[in-house]
């Protein structure tokens, strides 16, 4: 696997040509809905194992090092043969490392709040679990109900193990703190609760485990939680079914704030069977532009994670979406949501150059719209999903969950294929 950054001047069939694939399969491996208009910083992935550059008349060591994004040391160190790179001739053949390594094994979640059949089908094979969301507790105990025996049944059918989430949400949306506290402190309606949960699950026949996304939780209900999940895990695990729970991105036991108080690492961590890490939307709908999940502070949150959880058990979050914001920022105004696919059509369109922020690990453009105000776009590429993979395995993590697969984007799938064989439970 190659990920390329289209250069000024580059086509479609140039970079197939240079690297020895075909043009059918740069154009239907990343979705490309006009080949002929490609965008200066995007990204390709290309399916090349290894390439063989010959040396045209008057070229340098340097300057194929640079045709091919590698630097000349790692160039001399495949080629051992050249004995002297400010001597090469023309018709000579170096051989190009640029094919990135996998990685290992590693589990993918992808959540879904309601996801195309055909794109469901495509997505599933580098899915470990398809955690359908959600099923919405009430103050009462009882469940709302979810219209999802198709992608349940789809999963099965593809190995794909399907998740049931509970959540604190309120019909009209919005995570709830009163629901929560209803719930937590009401031994009768935690009893109907577990009762509906178990129900729900089907009996071994349709959901493999329980997936409790309880979020803005009352502080003074933390030790609540930590019994209701206690409970919980002691109903679960004798019939069968794994306990996974969603966390807010902490760097550190006793971070102030809603979201974060009542999220116990260390508790979590004993007790479920996976953690599910919420490392996303430091840029956000009604925040300033910046990156959605950037790459810093995501490891900032896994520093202090894996002090508190084993490490083997946490699923790192990545967000599958970006948002378009208006310059000036001003606050109270709110961000346009995009697909990543989206990301790149709409720079297409606007005629903008694709950058990417070295700290944050993510790509970003400016443009302006038809009245001429600027705005500015963040997204996930194929090189920011590469370097989170690679952070959760530097990490030692059990693996990664995406929020949502709900929108087609070719690339996520091809590196995920290309960096871990991704682990099956069914």
């Amino acid at each position: 696997m190659v990920i390329y950054t289209v250069r000024q001047g580059d086509s479609v069939y140039g970079i197939a040509r240079r690297y020895g694939v075909s043009v059918q399969d740069v154009i239907g491996d990343n979705g490309l809905q006009n080949p002929g208009r490609l965008v200066v910083g995007q990204t390709l992935v290309l399916p090349a194992e290894s390439v063989v550059h010959t040396v045209q008349p008057g070229e340098t060591f340097s300057q194929i090092a640079a045709l091919y994004g590698v630097t000349q040391q790692a160039l001399a160190q495949a080629n051992p043969s050249v004995t002297d790179p400010d001597r090469i001739d023309a018709g000579q053949r170096l051989v190009i490392p640029v094919t990135l390594p996998r990685l290992g094994s590693a589990e993918v979640n992808g959540y879904t709040t309601g996801i195309r059949p055909a794109t469901l089908e495509w997505t599933l094979p580098f899915l470990t679990y398809l955690t359908l969301f959600s099923y919405e507790a009430r103050a009462d105990g009882s469940l709302a109900s979810l219209d999802d025996a198709a992608p349940v049944q789809a999963a099965r059918a593809q190995r794909v193990a399907p998740m049931m989430a509970v959540t604190n949400l309120r019909p009209e949306g919005g995570f709830s703190s009163d629901i929560a506290h209803a719930v937590l402190t009401d031994p009768a309606a935690q009893d109907a609760l577990l009762e509906n949960i178990v129900g729900a699950l089907g009996g071994g026949e349709k959901y493999y485990g329980l997936n409790i996304d309880f979020e803005y939780i009352r502080p003074e209900d933390r030790e609540a939680y930590n019994a209701f999940l206690r409970r919980v895990v002691e109903r679960l695990h004798p019939l069968g079914y794994r306990v996974a729970t969603s966390l807010a991105p902490k760097t550190s036991a006793d971070q102030p704030g809603l979201l974060y108080e009542a999220h116990d690492y260390p508790v979590h961590g004993e007790l479920a069977d996976r953690v599910i890490l919420m490392t996303y939307e430091w840029g956000y709908t009604y925040g300033p532009p910046m990156a959605v999940a950037p790459l810093d502070r995501v490891e900032q949150v896994l520093q202090y994670a894996v002090t508190a959880i084993p490490p083997e058990k946490i699923l790192m979050g990545i967000p599958n979406y970006g948002y378009d914001w208006t310059l000036p920022f001003v606050q109270g105004s709110s961000a346009r949501p995009l697909t990543n696919t989206g990301a790149v059509n709409l720079a297409a369109e606007v005629g903008a150059e694709i950058r990417f922020d070295p700290q944050s690990q993510s790509p970003f453009f400016n443009y302006y719209d038809s009245g001429g105000r600027r705005h500015e776009v963040w997204f996930e590429d194929a090189r920011s999903i590469r370097a989170k993979l690679e952070l959760a395995d530097r990490y030692g993590l059990a693996g990664v969950s995406y929020w949502t697969v709900n929108s087609f984007f070719p690339q996520n799938r091809l590196v995920v294929d290309g960096t871990f064989e991704v682990i099956k439970r069914l």
